[in-house]
């Protein structure tokens, strides 16, 4: 029987400064965005886009700023609306929380500021980020394991090898650990591996050939939707509703409109078949 490993979610203390394993993960996700997108840069069909480091750089700030506020006001939107009573809980981000689908929102906006401010179009930048996001989401994913964060549903075959024990995070974790019923299933190494690096091994072979202008940002978001739709099913969700008499998890239903567009986005990208092109005057980098 599998018990969760139980790590300490601080990773070590600078002094009264503590320095917490999730915060750590976005760290690494920052820094996996940044050397992905320097290979990306050197890829023949993006070099020629008059890609340089000096737009990278600038533009992870702009994502880091999408992705910190958008994923925490899309956790407390979605699914924490009690936090609006006690507000400070909000800015706590170091006990995790974070919504991908809020993250998600917050980037395509800082990518829109950012387009405007550089003169390109906004879905040249959103196929060129699309493959370094996926690696990034995988380091979210195993915070939230870290944390005890999400844990899975009860598994239907008790006998499943990798199911296990989840610590009920409601109560203190130490000394004597209290554990919700039931061996259940890890749904955030789940996540991490089908909606982080599956998408990846598919999306960055993809992505490596010229496609026509959105293709690639339609792509990933149409990977990462039915992902995340299947991946669900494992997961306890914070809340379920009906539709068309099935019932669906609150991510499938945010994961919902994502296939759908995308899947609409992908068959306009073709039947328009415009290649992408290089920084264009500020006054029509509009898309």
């Amino acid at each position: 029987m599998l018990i969760h490993p139980l790590p300490d979610p601080i990773a070590f203390a600078l002094g009264p400064v503590k320095i917490h394993w999730y915060g750590l993960m976005y760290v690494l996700a920052f820094a996996l965005f940044v050397l992905l997108g320097r290979v990306r840069i050197k890829q023949p069909h993006i070099a020629a886009q008059g890609w340089r480091n000096e737009d990278l750089d600038d533009m992870l700030f702009y994502g880091m700023l999408g992705v910190v506020i958008g994923g925490r006001l899309g956790e407390v939107l979605f699914y924490r609306p009690e936090y609006f009573l006690t507000p400070l809980e909000i800015f706590k981000v170091w006990n995790g929380g974070m919504s991908f689908h809020g993250g998600f929102l917050g980037v395509m906006l800082a990518m829109w500021l950012w387009a405007r401010k550089s003169g390109r179009n906004v879905l040249d930048v959103y196929d060129f980020i699309a493959p370094l996001v996926p690696l990034g989401y995988a380091c979210g994913r195993l915070g939230n394991f870290i944390n005890a964060e999400l844990p899975g549903r009860v598994a239907a075959d008790q006998t499943l090898p990798w199911a296990m024990l989840w610590p009920n995070t409601a109560y203190p974790l130490a000394p004597n650990p209290v554990f919700l019923e039931g061996l259940r299933h890890p749904s955030p190494l789940y996540q991490l591996l089908v909606d982080g690096l599956v998408v990846f091994v598919i999306l960055w072979p993809y992505a490596r050939r010229a496609r026509p202008r959105l293709a690639v940002g339609a792509m990933y978001t149409l990977l990462y939707g039915c992902a995340r739709f299947f991946t669900e099913y494992f997961r306890t969700p914070d809340w379920e509703t009906s539709f068309a008499g099935f019932t669906v998890t609150s991510g499938q239903t945010l994961s919902l409109p994502m296939i759908v567009g995308a899947l609409l986005l992908l068959v306009w990208s073709y039947k328009r078949n415009v290649i992408a092109t290089g920084p264009v005057s500020s006054s029509t980098a509009r898309a």
